[in-house]
């Protein structure tokens, strides 16, 4: 009897051995010459990044200091919360338009559990679990019904957004709790709270993508969808939780937000979804899928946050940003299209 049940767990053992490495193999390869490209354009983004950083803290009064240092990190930390499960969207051959929706939409949710109920604990749970219902919806839609990615998340973008607008009878929901409100402001080591769950957000989906089945598996529905199924990775299943997950991140920055500002409010995080794909694809995470890190996130996500805080302190006019950050959307754009095109050759 142990014989048999120490053989069917070899066996189970030896087929998931199996099934890893075809989803391994699934994972786009690389030549030399392929590396070599990828290499260049990985390390070209430091570069750039480190000439950006350097000429600002020459140049523009007051961007060197600790204080905006410290702002700075605290004002890509939903971003950049928010980019490290977007990246998973984009590296599986999908993308998420609802998460400004479901930012502000948590936010909103949160402060009138909370109001209602007077337990933090509860309101966060309540927003949080909204968050990943939203993106549950969407990646069953997505997976199961075979409807676009665009379509799907720009329907439930407008409902969301509209959700918010109806419960909260389209007026900010403020708030009074102190231990809410410290979710905000506290610090820990002269580090802001927000910044420390970002830097957690991070590490962790950092360790998932690279070391992790799921990583793999994301990485491997992005290279081929079909290839993978064939391999026998659930590519539905997979696609659901990468959006619930996507969601459930999205709820907790919207939860922070809300804590920042003392309240919900339904039109906030307007035009985030931009964002957060600008930093993701402008750190080499490829529309086509396939391909993403999460060290070029970190870099493409300080790049926007730097671009914004420079702007702020150089009083420039809002519509002007506007165009500013249209311009490196599609520089980033451009760039994954280079990046493909000299992968290829």
């Amino acid at each position: 009897m142990q014989a048999r049940e120490n053989l069917a767990a070899d066996a189970a053992d030896a087929a998931k051995s199996v099934a890893q490495s075809a989803a391994d193999a699934l994972i786009p390869k690389t030549n030399d010459r392929q590396k070599w490209w990828q290499q260049i354009t990985d390390y070209s983004l430091i570069v750039i990044f480190a000439i950006m950083f350097i000429t600002m803290s020459l140049t523009v009064d007051h961007f060197f200091s600790i204080e905006n240092m410290l702002g700075l990190a605290l004002s890509i930390s939903q971003i950049g919360m928010v980019a490290c499960t977007m990246m998973f969207c984009l590296a599986s051959r999908d993308f998420d338009l609802s998460v400004g929706s479901t930012v502000a939409f948590a936010g909103v949710l949160c402060a009138m559990v909370l109001n209602a109920t007077n337990n933090t604990f509860i309101a966060i749970v309540a927003a949080v679990a909204a968050g990943a219902a939203i993106g549950f919806v969407n990646g069953a839609v997505i997976a199961y019904l075979r409807i676009n990615a665009l379509i799907t998340t720009l329907a439930t973008m407008e409902i969301v957004r509209g959700l918010g607008f109806i419960v909260s009878h389209g007026q900010a929901v403020g708030v009074s709790s102190d231990t809410f409100i410290a979710m905000g402001t506290a610090s820990f080591f002269g580090v802001q709270l927000p910044i420390w769950v970002t830097l957690v957000c991070f590490i962790v989906f950092g360790v998932m993508l690279n070391q992790t089945v799921y990583g793999r598996n994301t990485l491997a529905i992005g290279g081929n969808p079909e290839a993978s199924r064939l391999a026998g990775i659930k590519v539905e299943r997979t696609r659901v939780w990468i959006f619930l997950i996507q969601g459930a991140v999205t709820a907790l920055a919207g939860v922070i937000l809300a804590s920042r500002i003392t309240s919900g409010q339904p039109n906030a995080a307007e035009g985030f979804e931009l964002n957060v794909i600008s930093a993701c694809v402008l750190g080499g995470v490829s529309l086509l899928g396939g391909r993403a890190t999460i060290s070029g996130v970190v870099i493409g996500v300080l790049i926007m946050g730097t671009v914004e805080n420079v702007m702020n302190l150089l009083n420039i006019d809002a519509f002007y940003q506007y165009l500013v950050r249209g311009a490196i959307l599609l520089a980033a754009v451009l760039l994954d299209q280079l990046k493909n095109r000299g992968a290829r050759d």
